[in-house]
């Protein structure tokens, strides 16, 4: 079926369309957390970090790049970043799926996603925090995500 926009309005339609994470798996996250007594958590606290050599969009400060993120839950003291990754958007190699239509966008944009996530990873593990990136998927079987919360909690 063809879009009943021109390209140039879908564009724009789709540039006012505002999200913040996928909430659906934010929600089922903060919920098993809070069954299972993990505390000490925000949920899309801004994170600063310096970046060195990275593209992110970043401000000059006394010489310095800095950025920042948002991980899906942060716990503070404990300076621990938890990213829900879905399966569709992130490549999940288990879940994820390639879509045939506009293949080539397609691929770029969860390549790009991917390679985004490393950076980030990276950059924060460099600044001394702990990054915790748990599949969509893995909520199904909560067991070993409230382990691994707990490992990187200490607690």
């Amino acid at each position: 079926m063809s879009d009943v926009f021109t390209k140039a309005k879908r564009s724009e339609v789709m540039s006012r369309v505002r999200s913040r994470g996928n909430k659906d798996t934010e929600v089922v996250l903060a919920r098993l957390m809070r069954a299972e007594g993990i505390t000490g958590w925000r949920r899309q606290l801004a994170v600063k970090f310096q970046v060195s050599g990275l593209k992110f969009q970043a401000g000059a400060r006394r010489g310095k790049r800095h950025a920042q993120v948002r991980p899906d839950f942060v716990f503070p003291k404990a300076r621990v970043a938890v990213f829900v990754d879905g399966c569709y958007w992130h490549g999940c190699p288990k879940h994820g799926t390639w879509p045939k239509q506009n293949a080539d966008f397609w691929r770029a944009k969860i390549e790009g996603n991917r390679a985004r996530d490393r950076k980030v990873t990276r950059a924060l593990r460099k600044e001394g925090w702990t990054v915790v990136r748990i599949w969509e998927h893995a909520l199904k079987q909560p067991g070993p995500v409230v382990a691994r919360l707990r490992r990187a909690v200490g607690g």
